[in-house]
């Protein structure tokens, strides 16, 4: 079988690098036969497969399907020292938090790399004919590091791709040209395998550091959302999107549609037009395209000049040909060449068909999710598998979590389920015991991308507000977490304002403990979304398409503390959590994003949080646990609702009404 994999994937230094780890029977301590099944699968020209192309993809492997080395990893590939803001200065100073584990592979920034992640784990779990293509971006997105009245500063990753477990290099090299010269980019493989291991999705990554190209070439893929440079900026969507059709094309795939994730990988249009001298109309069903934001600053807009200083003539000529305003809108590009568009919650569509009401007929929508495997934690999966004769086989069939409903008034499961989330809590706890953090007070979290419209400060508006909740309802332990693009500078005032806040709170922590923790990951996200809870989520509606780490919460029974937006409209009336603040109508004007209401939804959200802290308390007190208590009901109704909100529901979406197979 070994001879075969060679045959299929042509792997760069196999016997000096990868002999050890790679054989007839397994690839990195997982079963070989699965990528030879997919590869061949992919080369057939009886099937017809789809490729999904994302600029960023966050796999979790740290902690899932983790694959095996025998020779040396790297101390590069091992997660370091992650320092912790509090409002204890002595734990801060004397301590940092460790865990010895790899790191993820470092080529993701937040939620939209973590659901395109998710996307091919589940295309993996249902069998589906799909390859990935993404940039092996060598250093990374940024390493965070927080310094007291300075707040965030970023810091360069450097990591070594080739002793990363699971990760190995082709001898297969592609060029594109630019309007200057060739850039030559390396393709790489990384293997997504199901949670059964069976099938295989495999991820094919761009790589500019390569011997043919110049040193400004070689750093093209350097560093994720490198916006500091223009020319830069623009030459990463075009590696990502012509490349992306070179990939296919070199390694023999028959690809029948393409999945742009995200408006990133539009030049692929692009080059397939230049490539095939078709038109766009008879290509139109070949591309579709999801749009994860209605921020501004999501959408990718550049001058023609600057578009076309980088690009080779044909393809300029070809994208001068295809675009109506005097502007690269590359977001307008797709919406009118792809056969299908789609938003990613139902109030996504609703927004985006104000945005964009010249294609309100075009837009539909498929709401996003998360990986059950992936996202849930082991207490709880030993409690849902204890019930599986009630509830069915959700890891094969999700939806089946809707049975848990058919268990709400059986107290043991009841009470199972308060002991499995206290199992979590504990190791929380455990994990985070030099900063006092106890399993018996009310823990809140917040961690997201930390950007203007998420409102990271909001709960921290009326801090003496906060304080009292603490005193007079019990205590309140809280958890932050989150990066900001290192060249978000308005975005890097609210981090420094939150950790003065912290600070100034340093004689309260027997009342309010806080901590902010370093380089917000997924390896945190799976930790903090099954162990707090309240997931505490207040972005200013309408500007959240979707969001995703609250279905991770509600996926292990952590209740919603969350403004009305994105996904969490489709649950509002599901009693899952309390919600507050602002809401925008069906049809009202989108105002401008800068306009974040602060005062008014920090109030509303005081007015929630002490209802619940209240709440809470009055169902865990002093070790006495009232069982019967509505906390417990909506933990409940949050596990139901992951029935839902998962990729296999939404890529078997995606398959019927875009992927067509």
């Amino acid at each position: 079988m070994l001879e075969e994999f060679l045959s299929l994937v042509r792997v760069d230094k196999f016997k000096e690098i990868y002999a050890e780890d790679v054989s007839d029977t397994q690839f990195f301590g997982f079963p070989m036969q699965s990528i030879i099944e997919a590869e061949k699968r992919l080369l057939s020209k009886d099937i017809s497969s789809l490729a999904y192309i994302s600029m960023e993809y966050g796999l979790g492997n740290s902690f899932y399907n983790v694959f095996s080395r025998r020779s040396p990893t790297s101390s590069r590939n091992k997660i370091s020292k992650h320092g912790i803001f509090s409002n204890m200065r002595i734990e801060d100073f004397l301590f940092s938090f460790q865990i010895d584990n790899i790191i993820d592979l470092p080529i993701y920034s937040g939620g939209l790399g973590i659901l395109a992640g998710d996307t091919l784990k589940s295309a993996a779990d249902l069998g589906l004919s799909v390859m990935a293509i993404g940039i092996l971006w060598r250093k990374g997105y940024l390493r965070q590091n927080f310094w007291f009245k300075y707040g965030q500063v970023p810091e360069e990753m450097v990591w070594d791709p080739w002793s990363f477990p699971g990760l190995i290099p082709l001898q297969n090299i592609i060029k594109i040209n630019f309007k200057k010269e060739y850039v030559y980019l390396r393709l790489w493989k990384y293997y997504v395998y199901s949670y059964d291991k069976k099938n295989v999705v495999p991820l094919v990554l761009l790589d500019s550091d390569v011997e043919q190209n110049p040193p400004y070439a070689r750093n093209l893929t350097d560093q994720l959302y490198r916006s500091s440079d223009l020319a830069i900026k623009i030459a990463q969507r075009a590696i990502l999107g012509l490349g992306a059709i070179r990939a296919v094309k070199e390694l023999g795939y028959n690809i029948y549609r393409y999945h742009l994730n995200e408006g990133h990988a539009a030049m692929a249009f692009i080059e397939e037009v230049v490539s095939t001298k078709q038109t766009a109309t008879e290509l139109r069903n070949k591309f579709i395209y999801t749009c994860h934001t209605p921020v501004a600053a999501g959408h990718d807009i550049f001058s023609f000049t600057d578009v076309e200083n980088i690009l080779a003539k044909e393809h300029s000529t070809i994208l001068k040909k295809y675009i109506k305003d005097d502007v690269v809108n590359l977001t307008k590009l797709l919406l009118e060449n792809c056969s299908s568009v789609n938003g990613v919650s139902k109030k996504h569509k609703s927004i985006m068909t104000m945005q964009f009401p010249e294609f309100k007929d075009k837009i539909i929508s498929i709401t996003n999710g998360v990986h059950i495997p992936t996202w849930l934690s082991k207490s709880i999966f030993d409690l849902l598998f204890k019930y599986k004769d009630i509830i069915g086989d959700f890891l094969k069939e999700p939806a089946l979590l809707k049975n848990i409903s058919n268990l709400r008034n059986n107290r043991q499961f009841r009470i199972d389920l308060w002991d499995a989330h206290q199992q979590n809590k504990r190791r929380l706890a455990a994990i985070f015991s030099r900063w006092r953090l106890k399993e018996n007070v009310l823990t809140i979290c917040w961690a997201r991308r930390i950007a203007q419209y998420k409102r990271p400060s909001l709960l921290f508006q009326d801090v003496s507000r906060l304080l009292s909740i603490a005193k007079q309802k019990g205590q309140i332990q809280v958890i932050i977490a989150g990066k900001a693009h290192p060249a978000d500078n308005l975005v890097g005032t609210y981090i420094t304002e939150i950790m003065n806040t912290i600070d100034n709170l340093n004689k309260e922590f027997n009342f309010l403990r806080i901590m902010m923790l370093e380089n917000y990951d997924a390896f945190f996200s799976n930790l903090l979304s099954s162990s707090v809870d309240i997931w505490l989520n207040n972005p200013l509606p309408p500007f959240e398409a979707s969001g995703t780490s609250g279905m991770k919460a509600i996926l292990n029974g952590v209740i919603q503390l969350s403004t009305v937006d994105g996904w969490v409209a489709e649950v509002e009336d599901k009693n899952i959590g309390r919600f507050f603040g602002y809401r925008h109508r069906e049809g009202q004007p989108i105002e401008n994003e800068i306009n974040l209401r602060l005062k008014e939804d920090s109030e509303a959200l005081y007015n929630s949080l002490e209802e619940l802290v209240s709440l809470y308390y009055r169902t865990y007190n002093n070790g006495n646990i009232n069982y019967e208590s509505e906390w417990i009901d909506m933990m409940i109704n949050c596990i139901i609702e992951s029935a839902y909100f998962n990729t296999c529901r939404m890529v078997l979406e995606y398959k019927e009404k875009m992927w067509s197979f």
